[in-house]
């Protein structure tokens, strides 16, 4: 259980209640199997029961799965219907402290002429080092939770 009192959610479930949370409208198991990527409509069903259960998901008189509320989600933001690894946030953070350096190194450099201290440089390699690790753990944390209809939004958008 997090703070909140919500249950943690992982894995499947997680894939699920993130599926159901980006659609504006109620969805039933078959959508939820395609879009979630699961194996049968029955082990969908079984998650969206497991998900209204915990009163994160209502249904409709249709037999329809709409969210209820948007849970909070250990490591997680949501911006929007989108949820965001904090990880990303944390490198976000670091990659504008490397900006800044840069800027500081280069400044030094081209308007005076002097060469930046050793120290500037070891800052500039641990910090630019903080914003790839936080970056890399952050990535790999969004593909494990995106869903099926994410994945194939945004090939079509680079297409």
């Amino acid at each position: 259980m997090t703070n909140a009192g919500t249950p943690e959610l992982e894995g499947t479930t997680l894939r699920v209640y993130t599926y159901v949370i980006k659609q504006s409208k109620g969805v039933g198991p078959r959508e939820v199997m395609r879009g979630a990527n699961l194996s049968s409509p029955s082990v969908a069903y079984w998650h969206l029961q497991k998900l209204e259960a915990l009163g994160l998901l209502q249904k409709d008189a249709y037999g329809e799965y709409m969210a209820k509320e948007k849970a909070n989600i250990s490591g997680h933001l949501w911006i929007g219907r989108n949820m965001v690894p904090r990880l990303m946030f944390y490198s976000l953070f670091f990659m504008g402290i490397v900006a800044i350096e840069f800027i500081i190194i280069g400044v030094q450099f081209f308007a005076y002429g002097q060469m930046p201290e050793i120290s500037l440089i070891y800052l500039l390699a641990t910090n630019f080092i903080a914003m790839i690790l936080f970056l890399g753990e952050g990535l790999l944390l969004r593909r494990k939770t995106r869903t099926k209809s994410a994945k194939r939004n945004t090939s079509d958008s680079t297409s």
